[in-house]
């Protein structure tokens, strides 16, 4: 049955992504909602959480957050955006994708209609993401049997595809971008970018009054206005057929694009994007004489230049910002955290000198690591799916030691983690300066270069995988259990959870270097850990059949 349509077997391929982003997603909430009813059980706790929600007003709006839809809105609303990184690899490969491997070719001369075919793929994704709303919405549902709530089944179906809409907006923005670009990592790099922006375009109207209108240029602002775990606040159906109306629009413009280019070609932009046929230069076939040819780093540093100049934009910039809400936010909260004790148990930060700039930015700055994190993961992939599409038997031929490429590549992702930390230490300590918030040189030092071996060790992961699993499967895996030890050090120390728990989360080991400084047993637990990776993923490279 499976095969018998594009939209069918599409739909097949999305069978483990739907579960495991469902599943893991859906466990969560009912995880949060079953457990919120303790966290609440005192009305000193209540009253504290409520002096904390305009504090924190920047990262989400506080409605309600004495009950348990609104603190699970308010505090953990917004990270659900991560269910967003599946869409944007799916949609970017299904069609720039296809064509990078040559499958599209074959599938077309079924014979098949582009159009069919990319309406097909767009739907099929569309079902998954319905889907996934639905098993998030009865889990969370199933979540309430244990806690006294205010809402129901239809809210938490309503949650899910509040989720399901704002996901399948930045899928249809990548395979809008994936026409104009020739790979499809590419695409899903900057469609990455563009959720980062959109989330912080949001936040801007929360931190500076009087700035509404920024803030409705980002899907996310409509994302935000439907609260459906909160039935005094609801669901906004405007809001709703906004995010729809977006989804839509791409679509069907990157639809309409790739039924009339070239395939395996990209959209030309009109005017000066493209030169006349007289006026082109001729290209070699290979850049012979250039620097990036002389080994396998140095040409592995040349492929990831432009992804780590947009990343350490984003990674550097999103620091800054965090600065700028300590000094928006510092005096108000710092004045609640003097006078409630009970506060620090809502939010992660840890040590005696939890009211200071740095204190308070140590709990925003545990982003800085995800989103270091997440550009690890891209470069994971890249390794995993050159591998898979034959891309390293060329390399290997010249000849070149398998380990010796292995290293090698895995050698440029360490040098651009490392330049990444240091741009975004120098833009945190420039933003520091520009503002006046006031913090420890060393101590903010410790909390860039810390983020180094956290990235690696997701690295060593990736490419570990990569020997066994395919790597959308890799990459998918790589992904959730990102995902999961943010969840763990997210939820973990509000809901109790015992340190045994909170230890299997790497980001346990990272701490808290800007009130603490560097905790050198937990840096090398994360640095044996990936060594060991390193390790078993060179073993199995130099030991695999590269057509298996």
């Amino acid at each position: 049955m499976w095969f018998r349509s594009v939209y069918l077997k599409t739909l097949r391929d999305f069978r483990v992504p739907i579960l495991g982003w469902g599943l893991g997603l859906g466990l969560l909430m009912a995880v949060v909602i079953a457990a919120l009813p303790t966290v609440l059980a005192t009305p000193a706790a209540r009253a504290a959480v409520v002096a904390l929600g305009p504090a924190f007003a920047w990262f989400a709006e506080p409605v309600k957050i004495d009950t348990p839809g609104g603190y699970a809105t308010w505090k953990y609303g917004l990270t659900v955006l991560v269910v967003a990184i599946w869409p944007i690899l799916a949609q970017t490969a299904t069609l720039r994708g296809e064509e990078e491997k040559g499958s599209l070719d074959t599938l077309l001369s079924v014979p098949l209609a582009r159009a069919r075919l990319a309406v097909e793929k767009v739907a099929a994704m569309w079902t998954a993401l319905l889907v996934f709303a639905v098993i998030v919405g009865l889990l969370a549902f199933a979540g309430t049997a244990k806690a006294s709530v205010d809402f129901g089944l239809g809210d938490t179906i309503l949650f899910g595809v509040n989720i399901a809409l704002i996901a399948a907006v930045f899928g249809a923005v990548a395979l809008f971008v994936s026409q104009f670009v020739q790979e499809r990592r590419t695409a899903a790099g900057i469609t990455a970018g563009v959720l980062l922006v959109c989330v912080v375009l949001d936040m801007v109207h929360r931190v500076e009054p009087g700035t509404d209108w920024i803030s409705r240029l980002s899907p996310v602002y409509y994302y935000n206005l439907s609260k459906p775990l909160i039935p005094s606040y609801g669901t906004n159906v405007g809001a709703m057929l906004v995010q729809l109306a977006i989804t839509v629009a791409l679509s069907a413009a990157a639809v309409w694009l790739f039924v009339r280019r070239d395939l395996g070609d990209t959209v030309h932009l009109p005017g000066v994007s493209r030169q006349p046929k007289a006026m082109r230069r001729p290209v070699a076939a290979l850049p012979v004489g250039d620097w990036t040819l002389r080994s396998v780093y140095a040409r592995s540093l040349g492929m990831i230049a432009i992804p780590t100049l947009w990343w350490t934009l984003a990674i550097a910039g999103f620091s800054a910002w965090m600065v700028d809400v300590v000094k928006q936010t510092a005096s108000q909260l710092r004045s609640i955290l003097e006078g409630s004790p009970v506060m620090k148990d809502f939010i992660r930060i840890g040590g005696s000198d939890a009211a200071s700039n740095s204190g308070i930015l140590s709990a925003l700055f545990i982003f800085a690591p995800i989103l270091l994190m997440s550009f690890a993961v891209t470069q994971s992939n890249r390794w995993s799916a050159d591998l898979e599409d034959g891309r390293l038997e060329l390399v290997l031929s010249t000849p070149q030691p398998r380990v010796n490429v292995m290293l090698g590549r895995f050698a440029a992702l360490a040098t651009a983690t490392v330049a990444i930390s240091l741009l975004t230490l120098a833009a945190t300590a420039l933003a520091s300066s520009l503002t006046g918030v006031a913090l420890d040189g060393g101590k903010l030092i410790a909390a860039t270069l810390s983020m180094i071996p956290l990235a690696l060790l997701v690295a060593a992961i990736g490419y570990a995988l990569s020997g066994w699993l395919r790597a959308a499967v890799d990459t998918g895996l790589v992904s959730f259990l990102l995902v999961i030890w943010f969840v763990i050090v997210f939820l973990g120390p509000g809901l109790k959870w015992p340190d045994a728990t909170l230890r299997l989360s790497a980001l346990y080991y990272y701490g808290t270097p800007l009130l603490n400084g560097v905790q050198i047993a937990n840096i090398l637990v994360i640095v044996f850990v990936g060594a060991a990776a390193l390790a078993l993923a060179a073993t199995r490279f130099v030991r695999k059949d590269l057509a298996a």
